[in-house]
């Protein structure tokens, strides 16, 4: 209980400045009708109870499994098992994420059904499992990551000349919306389990961040892939909807309710099977730790329920009219201002930006302070939130214009920042794009890029995902590098 209430005060601080920002600019700069007002601020409570018995859940019940996973998969010391298992465990727990189904069901929406929810989905799933068993396989056989993580965006920026923009937008939004809520604590417990079994403490330690950077370049690498095959190219898009509001104030939550339960449920289902397998076959933990772990299942499902409801009932809706409302004012830099500080607050809001500098601070015994990875990832999700509106605003600005020199400084820097934050900067860029930022954030985007003449829904819209991802690897590399300058015994070098 006391954890609880500790994690519940924690989300209070965390979720409450993005709803003072909002019911702020409600009664200064625009007008929103006051029942989405209403569910906004019913949302944000459900966000807060929900988000704490979620962190509580993963703590209890999604990092154990993922632990005894790892070191089970390390210990048969097999490269095929070890293969197999990436492979196994990348596709079942991408096809079940959340934030995945979230953004492929939005694409579906803007593109009028030209790219199916269903073909998005599985596309994705494929490259994040072929890519956590190539990272498995990293981790056993000691391959420096950022050689690897190299080798990998040089793949990339090839695929991407022959690519069109459309999907380039989709296919790098992909990449950070599967790394969500439900991927990302396993993820990273599953890699933390493997590198414990090291014998080389410092080497274990590196190794136990990269893994959700390496599996989330599967995503973009197989969406581009299916542009190219499939040769799908001009689609255009509209949001398809009426900037009004109807029904009753609780509608949206009870329709949601049933829905994502279901989702949930589903994507939770692979990881407990595994789990019950592993159980008899290896792990054959005790009564009392095998109860902890069936009641931190119940408690992520319960706590991810509540979270999705408030973000999809409360904050979707609201945030495609305050873009919408926004981009069609006069002054058209409020909504580059507004964006940077909406892209600050809602990095505080990502329950897997929680389990990942949780995790930082854990692993490097307190050196690296969760507050100042904080601190920088939100400056950096701030940034992208701009540069991504500034985007909207001039059509001449493309994608690539930001992802090509940013992605190649981003490489540039892993040769020369400490090996540890090369893996906690890439994890990071991932981890940035959640629920908070596939649903509200880029709610908020599409709003504006519809209300802005010339932008176009698809190519402008989205991308935003994308500038998410990308910022963070360069803002905590950079703060690597004033560690390593302040760091007198080098030990992170």
């Amino acid at each position: 209980m006391n954890i609880l209430i500790s994690k519940l005060l924690e989300v209070i601080v965390a979720v409450l400045p993005i709803t003072i920002i909002v019911v702020l600019l409600n009664f200064t700069l625009t007008s929103l009708d006051p029942m989405l007002i209403i569910r906004f601020i019913i949302g944000a409570v459900l966000i807060i109870i929900g988000l704490s018995i979620f962190l509580l859940g993963v703590d209890i019940g999604i990092t154990p499994i993922g632990n005894h996973m790892g070191k089970a998969i390390a210990k048969s010391n097999k490269i095929w098992i070890v293969m197999l298992s990436g492979l196994f465990l990348g596709f079942v727990i991408s096809i079940a994420e959340p934030d995945l189904h979230i953004l492929a069901g939005q694409v579906e929406m803007v593109t009028g059904g030209s790219i199916p929810k269903f073909t998005i989905v599985v596309v994705v799933s494929v490259g994040i499992a072929a890519l956590l068993s190539v990272g498995l396989v990293r981790i056993v056989h000691n391959f420096p990551l950022y050689k690897l993580l190299t080798i990998l965006y040089g793949i990339i920026l090839v695929i991407a000349i022959f690519t069109s923009p459309e999907f380039l937008a989709i296919s790098f939004d992909a990449s950070g919306a599967t790394t969500g809520a439900l991927t990302v604590p396993f993820i990273l417990a599953l890699s933390l389990g493997i590198s414990m079994l090291k014998k080389d403490s410092k080497a274990s330690e590196k190794d136990s961040f990269g893994l959700v950077a390496i599996a989330s370049t599967g995503a973009i690498i197989t969406v581009m892939l299916m542009s190219i095959f499939t040769n799908q190219e001009e689609i255009k898009g509209t949001m398809q909807q009426e900037h009004g509001v109807s029904g009753t104030v609780l509608g949206p939550f009870f329709h949601e309710l049933p829905l994502l339960s279901q989702e949930v449920l589903i994507a939770l289902l692979p990881i407990i099977v595994i789990f019950l397998v592993f159980q008899k076959l290896s792990f054959k933990l005790s009564k009392r730790s095998f109860r902890k772990i069936i009641t931190g299942i119940i408690f992520t499902f319960i706590g991810l329920v509540l979270f999705l409801v408030g973000v999809n009932a409360g904050f979707m809706k609201l945030g495609t009219e305050l873009g919408y409302s926004i981009a069609q004012m006069d002054n058209k830099s409020y909504v580059i201002i507004i964006g940077f500080i909406l892209g600050i607050v809602t990095i505080l809001a990502e329950p897997a930006v929680y389990v990942l500098t949780h995790q930082i601070e854990d692993v490097t015994s307190g050196y690296v302070k969760r507050k100042i990875v904080l601190f920088t990832l939100a400056i950096g999700v701030g940034i992208a939130m701009a540069l991504s509106m500034i985007r909207i605003l001039i059509p001449e600005v493309q994608l690539w214009h930001y992802l090509l020199p940013g992605y190649l400084i981003a490489i540039i820097l892993m040769y020369v920042t400490p090996k540890l934050f090369v893996g906690i900067a890439f994890d990071s860029g991932g981890v940035a794009s959640g629920p908070m930022t596939a649903t509200f954030i880029l709610a908020f985007t599409h709003g504006a890029a519809e209300a802005i003449e010339g932008a176009d829904v698809i190519v402008d819209g989205f991308g935003m995902i994308a500038m998410v991802a990308l910022t963070p690897l360069i803002t905590l590399q950079i703060l690597g590098l004033i560690f390593k300058l302040k760091s007198k015994k080098g030990g992170f070098n």
